[in-house]
């Protein structure tokens, strides 16, 4: 699958979001290392620390699916939505909690999982590693020493 596809997916789910509180529609797309795919959008709630992130909603497919030591590669859009189409300017990266989310499926996977960043209307793209987003992060591995 091409960058394009999988963006083109993220931006897709973003239109399913559930945002009526911000407005702001964030969509997720996660690959496999075998080429599945699954995707996921926010979902807010009225008590506001009630909602799910897009990666979060995204990563828990991708655990039913095929697990979390198989992600990949992820692809992550946001921006506002308006008839029928995701737009905003400004790339939109995982906050801390999903680059949290995201370092476990790393460890779990043992890859330095890609993250494909996009605006809402898909003409600006960033690409990070999550070792990037989350340097010296906390997963599984450091749970050794509990043994």
């Amino acid at each position: 699958m091409t960058e394009e596809d999988l963006l083109a997916l993220a931006r897709s789910a973003a239109l399913k979001a559930y945002a009526p509180y911000s407005g702001f529609h964030v969509g997720c797309a996660v690959e496999s290392v075998d080429g599945e795919i699954v995707t996921g959008a926010n979902m807010e709630n009225a008590c506001y620390r009630l909602g799910i992130c897009a990666e979060q909603s995204a990563l828990t497919a991708a655990q039913h699916q095929f697990g979390l030591g198989k992600v990949a590669r992820i692809a992550i859009a946001g921006g506002g939505a308006e008839n029928g189409d995701l737009n905003g300017q400004i790339v939109c990266t995982p906050c801390g909690g999903c680059r949290q989310a995201i370092f476990e499926a790393a460890q779990l996977s043992g890859r330095d999982v890609e993250i494909l960043c996009s605006n809402g209307e898909g003409s600006a793209v960033d690409r990070h590693r999550i070792g990037e987003l989350l340097p010296h992060g906390f997963g599984p591995a450091n749970l050794r020493d509990a043994d």
